[in-house]
């Protein structure tokens, strides 16, 4: 199955990966409450996903991915990080991750490309997951602080 050869590429490389998009999260103006979050932790967080990226995409149910990213959801809320900007730190990794696999040159065949089409639907399906649950994580942390909108009337 390319798609897990593609995965496992990615596991090989977790490490810079990982130091990467520390890299581009800590510096985005998109996600600047991810800087409330300690460095290490942050590292710590990526890696997890990334070194074990075969288990959360391939072995892992619904109900761990929901354990675990409503976890991390209550986390950062108590940490202060807003939806938006975990949001974004998500929508970074699924970015990194493809644009990390594109430099691979792995586009050669049509196999090669279904492989690489299976794969981003994994991992959108995945991405997809941990940003609901997390959002629930948020929803259900004392920190949690919806943000409410008043419009005046229009006369």
């Amino acid at each position: 199955m390319i798609a897990l050869r593609l995965v496992h590429l990615i596991e090989t490389h977790s490490d810079e990966l990982t130091e990467g998009l520390v890299h581009k999260v800590l510096n985005s103006s998109r996600t600047t409450d991810l800087r409330k979050v300690p460095i290490e932790e942050l590292r710590d967080r990526i890696h997890e996903l990334l070194e074990h990226l075969s288990e959360w995409l391939l072995t892992k149910s619904n109900a761990d991915i929901r354990k675990r990213y409503v976890q991390i959801g209550g986390r950062r809320a108590a940490q202060g990080v807003s939806v938006s900007d975990y949001c974004w730190a998500i929508f970074t990794v699924k970015e990194h991750l493809w644009d990390f696999l594109q430099r691979q040159g792995f586009l050669h065949s049509p196999v090669e490309i279904y492989g690489e089409m299976e794969l981003l639907r994994l991992l959108d399906q995945f991405f997809d997951r941990a940003i609901c649950y997390a959002t629930e994580g948020y929803e259900q942390s004392d920190a949690w602080q919806p943000v409410v909108e008043v419009r005046a009337a229009n006369p």
